[in-house]
Formats: structure tokens, sequence, C-alpha cells
């Protein structure tokens, strides 16, 4: 398996081989309706097996790992979900996965390869692998519940500790196959900023308030720069839809930056088996609009966040758990 961005050609699917290699080792972490996704000792286990994984899937994983290239963007396809036994896709506000299956050792496998996954008490009640799906009401939410237009963030922008790495993993695509995963990274845009543009989102003139599926509340951050780090190389923290300008210049800036994302982005349709895997420090993400018909049978993605090293939040989980308090 070669390493494959989603702005290059299709990536291939893994080998037969592979899948059902991968598959059997997702078979193996399952314990139906007893296993605990959340559970530490069972991640223990899931990082252990990981040293079984094919070789080309761990070489793919690791090579991103340490360069996620141009598009900072990873797209993994054929993956083992069980299409043929998946229940119907749920519709409730903060679905999550809590019960071990092969969807679920899936993400926690790949998230064990990158870092360690990672949670957020706040969000989805701080399971480590979260439903996207689309909710009844909340059309128009700009969030994983909405099914409009998702404008382009960093993951969780506001917050210190925000996820290294977001992984998707599709269980279900849309009935109308139109849902597109879009992606623009840092690399691509940064040589196409005017000079003023660049000095202004490498200071402090922004904030950003926590999204709302964070449930409100907590404030803005202190004052932050959208770039921060090696002038030719900068990690990137933005949320369109709630990060918000202190200057001028500033709020020119956002806006010739939120023009060049348009101009740049990828969109990645994800089928059935397909993983993407988003570097959060250097990639913003989105989604395109898509009509939901709340008939079991929508539209179905399962999230992990990883944390590259989870040490440096460890005043924000007790007990060293796995999801951050605050």
């Amino acid at each position: 398996m070669s390493l494959t961005t989603v702005s290059s050609a299709p990536a291939p699917p893994l080998e037969r081989v592979d899948a059902r290699e991968v598959r059997r080792i997702a078979l193996d972490l399952c314990v139906w309706g007893t296993e605990q996704v959340d559970d530490p000792e069972w991640i223990a286990t899931v990082r252990h097996a990981g040293v079984t994984l094919p070789q080309a899937l761990r070489r793919t994983l690791r090579t991103f790992r340490r360069d996620s290239g141009p598009t900072g963007t990873l797209l993994v396809r054929g993956l083992p979900v069980d299409g043929d036994s998946l229940p119907s896709t749920p519709n409730v506000n903060g679905s999550v996965q809590r019960i071990v299956t092969v969807p679920a050792a899936v993400l926690m496998l790949a998230a064990c390869e990158l870092g360690e996954p990672a949670a957020f008490r706040a969000e989805k009640s701080g399971a480590l692998v979260q439903d996207v799906v689309p909710v009844p009401g909340k059309e128009t939410f700009q969030g994983n519940a909405g099914s409009v237009l998702l404008s382009f963030h960093n993951e969780n922008a506001f917050h210190a500790h925000r996820p290294d790495y977001v992984m998707l993993l599709c269980l279900r695509p849309d009935h109308d196959g139109v849902a597109g995963l879009r992606t623009v990274c840092a690399r691509q845009v940064l040589p196409l900023l005017g000079e003023e543009t660049r000095q202004a989102l490498f200071s402090r003139e922004f904030v950003t308030d926590p999204p709302p599926s964070f449930g409100g509340g907590g404030g803005a951050t202190a004052p932050h720069a959208v770039f921060r780090g090696a002038p030719e190389d900068p990690d990137m923290r933005v949320d369109l839809a709630a990060t918000t300008p202190l200057t001028p210049r500033a709020a020119a800036a956002l806006v010739e930056l939120a023009q060049v994302f348009d101009r740049t982005a990828s969109v990645v349709r994800l089928a059935a088996g397909d993983l993407a895997i988003v570097d959060n420090r250097v990639a913003a993400h989105g989604r395109t609009a898509f009509q939901p018909r709340y008939d079991g049978a929508d539209r179905w993605l399962q999230r992990t966040f990883v944390a590259t090293d989870l040490r440096r939040s460890r005043d924000h989980r007790p007990r060293d758990g796995y999801v951050l308090d605050r």
C-alpha cells in the first residue's frame, strides 16, 4: 500500500488478503455485548494487537504520522465494516459507539498506530468512538449532526489540547452519494495568500469560541494566531464558524483565507470501508450538504480523535485516562 492523499487519484483499496486479515484481528477484539470500547484494558489489548496488522497498512499509517504530505489527509480504502450486518443508522443527538464492533476495532487499531485515542467529556459524553450522523431537527447545525454545508475548521480549534488527527470511517454513505468530505491544508494555502494577509494570520489577532457540539459556554480563547510555527510550514488553528477577528486587518485576512480555502479544497465522497485521516495540525475539514431521509439508511461515519503525545494533556485527564474533562 502506498501513501495516497485525497487530492490525488483515488487510493487503491486494501488487498483482499490484507482486508481479511484486518477483519480477523478486529473480530478477535470483539466480545459482543460485553466488551467496552472505552475500557483502558481493552485499548491496551488493541495496542498489542496492532503489531499483527498487515505490514503495508502499518507502513502507510506510520509514514503519514511522520509526514502528512501536501494535503494533510490520508484515505485508506477497503477496510472491513461488516456492512451486511450493520444496524439502522442512529438518528439521535449525541449517538456514540460503546460496544466493540468490527468498525470500532478498526478505528482503535488505526488510532494506536498514529498515537493514542482521545476524547472530550463535554462532547459526545467522552466516547472514544462517536457516530457522525444526521439528526432530525439539526439540519442547519454547524457540527456533526447537521446536513447543510459544514464550514472549514480545525477540530476543536478553541482547545489547547485539540486532536492531532481526526479519523472518519464510513460505515454507510448517504443515499444520493453527494455528501463530500472537504479538506484543505495550510501547505497548499500559504503560497496563495498575500503578504499582508500572511502577516495578519501569523499574529495574535483572533479568538475562537467552542463549537456547538460542546454545548455552548466556556467563553472564547485568549487571542491567538491562525498560523503558528515554521514560517514555511506552520500549524493552523481556525474555525470559520467560530473564529472572530479582533482587528480590521485580521477581518480582511480571514475573508481572504476563506476564499483560498474554497479554491483549493479537495472533496472526497466516502464509500463504506473508507477511512479518512485528517492531520488536524495543518489541515481543516468540512462537508458538503446532503439530504437525509431518516429511514435507517442515512449516512453513517464513526469518528475517533488521536493525540500524538497524550502526556501534554495529563492535567486534563483524571486517572491518566483517555478523556479530557476540561
